[in-house]
């Protein structure tokens, strides 16, 4: 069970999450999409995405700080474990609790407000199960460990994580993790797998060409601000 979970399950994940992604590309190129509902409701939505949104930011970059920052790094630059697990249970509880406030009041939302209701499909109710359970589960297993300096996952649950990337699994640093904490990666790895199925895929579509892009041109009515327009960037000399 042990090689099962912590040396084979993560990569049916990523498998899953590559597959899901091209297969998603391919076949359902114009399904990408978070299928907004703002047009049935806005004024809730506007609070909860916001939430939701902020809250999962700030929980990742936890997560990727976490398990692939070693201790030895923080150590160098005067951070103890101490002060480490404090920002982490503050900061950490923080965030999950604003992106359950998000995730509670999208689903209160979308059982109260019809339309947006009949647009919920199976994989979203899926997803907000899954997506709720990682997050809740996450939060629990840190303030069930929070005396002291709490469970230190940054000597087994982090090594084991990047070892993955080597290729070489070491899952006997999963054997004496709390349950809790157990039962937070495996839920998470079920998201993960997930998110090429449900509205998450939009994670992958971030506009980050919008940065690039030229100016918007407005051209004035005033005679006087009439003439040659000035150089901007993103726009290139035709040469005229």
């Amino acid at each position: 069970m042990t090689t099962l979970l912590w040396g084979v399950l993560p990569y049916v994940t990523v498998a899953l999450l590559v597959a899901g992604l091209i297969w998603r590309y391919r076949y359902d190129k114009y399904g990408w999409t978070t299928r907004s509902s703002q047009i049935y409701e806005s004024k809730l939505l506007n609070i909860a995405s916001n939430a939701f949104h902020y809250g999962i930011l700030f929980v990742l970059a936890g997560h990727l700080v976490g398990l692939f920052i070693p201790m030895s790094w923080t150590d160098s630059i005067g951070v103890s474990e101490h002060t480490y697990h404090l920002f982490s249970l503050y900061g950490g509880t923080a965030a999950g609790v604003l992106t359950v406030f998000g995730i509670a009041l999208l689903i209160y939302r979308r059982r109260t407000k019809a339309p947006v209701f009949r647009a919920t499909t199976v994989n979203d109710k899926l997803m907000y199960v899954v997506l709720l359970g990682a997050i809740v589960m996450g939060m629990v297993a840190k303030l069930t460990h929070a005396s002291g300096d709490g469970y230190n996952y940054r000597e087994s649950i982090a090594p084991w994580a990047r070892s993955l990337f080597r290729l070489q699994p070491d899952t006997d640093l999963m054997e004496g993790v709390p349950v809790l904490y157990q039962v937070h990666a495996v839920i998470g790895m079920a998201l993960i797998a997930l998110v090429p199925y449900t509205r998450l895929v939009h994670m992958f579509s971030a506009p980050v060409q919008y940065l690039f892009r030229p100016y918007v041109v407005y051209r004035s009515r005033d005679p006087e601000q009439l003439g040659p327009r000035p150089e901007r960037r993103g726009w290139e000399k035709t040469g005229a």
